[in-house]
């Protein structure tokens, strides 16, 4: 599992699937809805800056980049920090940064003002709860991860369609700065669920040797050792070339409406109904996830949702009307809520608990710089031909290459090197039993001669000399 880090959950401690489990899913559940889902409902409050300082559509665009690139950007970061300090510490900082980050912009006189406080120093403070969240998750459940996996994902398509309703209410009776204010203060949640993350308790009998463990681990604050894994490796390539296209959709799917000739709200209804699926598909595949038959081969089950996603993409680009695009907003909220239910629970079951607080933050680091790229070339791409259907077919292609990349690099590079010690060792036990089945009477004593003639006999008649425990003496 390699070198053990200064938090990561104790060895001698068996996760105990349940009991304060649950409080630590309620708390992950909250935490991925406010991390995913804050920078999309942020931008509801945009039309009210762009009149408020006289700026462009691509610049208030901005603050949403700025929040995603904090929380994928700052994955190592988030990783440092919990390793030295633990989770629950980094929580409650991090609950404190995102509400602060709100409040003060609040206040601002100018754009950029928004995109130091409600970009970086929210996206920061996300950030520093995003990912402790899902550490702590890891350590809490072991056979029923895959569930816990699905229902914390389910966070943020519950949240979406909450917190873009809100967001207009409060745009309507307090405007963007009221808005703002009141976001803040529920960001202090945050807080509560830092505070619910209680660490695993190590057994006394392991207390004597833990303290020189700590003093050696503390040097090893982001471990880097993951990239000697291959199926590490295979993975976040895999990641990076999905979050390319995985965002892209959703994106344009209601400009892409709208082009068609249908209004506002018939547009925005297509994310209502691309949501209201997501909440029923996480949780119900990570039951499947967790299935005995299915969890082994899990990653296989997680590249089949990325290649379901990249089809339903490559079909969606055909749509010529809006019952067309309502049917590619169902079969993309199955996929989405998919691979969002499969994306960590397959990351966790392939470094393991001890390497999973460093493998995350390197792996959101990797997605960070592809989702900085995936939805700004997709516009310019559709700046360029003017039809929609280019961008989808690219967003398709591109998940559909993450898949074979994870599942062929499964199979030909990871699956091949477990199954070759297997084969020796097999090899070696065949070859030993062999040998003791050519043993031959000779190395036996026989003290009677009826016994040596009864099996000369017996030779004579098989043609080879057979062993019989009753009359080898």
């Amino acid at each position: 599992m390699g070198a053990v880090v200064a938090d990561d959950g104790p060895s001698g401690v068996k996760a105990p699937d349940g009991g304060w489990g649950w409080a630590v899913l309620f708390g992950c559940f909250i935490i991925t809805g406010f991390s995913y889902a804050f920078p999309k409902a942020v931008s509801v409050f945009f039309k009210e800056l762009i009149r408020e300082f006289g700026i462009g559509y691509s610049d208030t665009a901005w603050i949403s980049s700025i929040l995603l690139a904090m929380l994928y950007g700052t994955g190592p970061l988030c990783s440092v920090c919990v390793n030295r300090f633990g989770c629950r510490p980094v929580m409650l900082v991090g609950g404190l940064f995102a509400s602060m980050g709100m409040v003060i912009a609040s206040f601002c006189t100018s754009i950029v003002q928004i995109y130091l406080t409600a970009g970086v120093i929210t996206g920061l403070g996300l950030a520093l709860n995003f990912q402790p969240s899902l550490i702590m998750l890891n350590r809490y459940f072991d056979k029923r991860r895959p569930l816990a996996n699905g229902l914390s994902a389910a966070g943020s398509p519950v949240f979406l369609c909450a917190l873009s309703p809100l967001g207009q209410i409060l745009q309507h009776e307090y405007g963007w700065r009221g808005g703002f204010l009141i976001l803040g203060g529920m960001l202090l949640n945050c807080c509560v669920c830092g505070a619910l993350m209680r660490p695993l308790e190590p057994p006394k009998k392991s207390e004597a040797t833990k303290e020189p463990a700590e003093k050696k681990a503390k040097k090893k604050l982001l471990d880097f050792s993951v990239f000697k894994d291959s199926g590490f490796v295979i993975y976040t390539l895999a990641a990076s070339i999905m979050v390319l296209g995985l965002f892209v959709p959703p994106v344009f799917v209601v400009s892409y409406a709208k082009d068609l000739g249908y209004q506002d709200t018939k547009a925005a209804f297509l994310l209502t109904i691309l949501g209201f699926i997501d909440i029923f598909a996480r949780p119900i595949c990570g039951m499947v996830a967790g299935l005995k038959w299915v969890r082994p081969r899990c990653v296989y089950l997680f590249s089949f949702a990325m290649i379901f996603n990249g089809f339903t993409d490559l079909m969606g680009s055909m749509s010529v009307d809006y019952g067309g695009l309502v049917v590619f907003c169902i079969f993309f909220g199955i996929s989405y809520g998919m691979v969002g239910a499969l994306q960590f629970e397959v990351l966790m079951a392939i470094v393991g608990t001890q390497k999973f607080s460093s493998a995350i933050g390197l792996v959101l680091l990797a997605e960070a710089m592809a989702v900085l790229i995936g939805p700004p070339s997709a516009g310019k791409l559709l700046d360029v031909t003017r039809r929609y259907m280019f961008v989808f077919i690219i967003a398709g292609i591109e998940v559909t290459t993450s898949a074979l990349v994870l599942a062929l690099g499964n199979f030909f590079c990871i699956k091949k090197k477990s199954e070759e010690p297997h084969t020796k060792e097999a090899a070696a036990e065949r070859e030993e039993l062999n040998k003791s089945e050519d043993k031959t009477p000779e190395d036996a004593k026989v003290d009677s001669i009826e016994v040596e003639q009864f099996l000369k006999d017996e030779s004579e008649k098989n043609g080879e000399v057979v062993t019989n425990p009753e009359t080898s003496v």
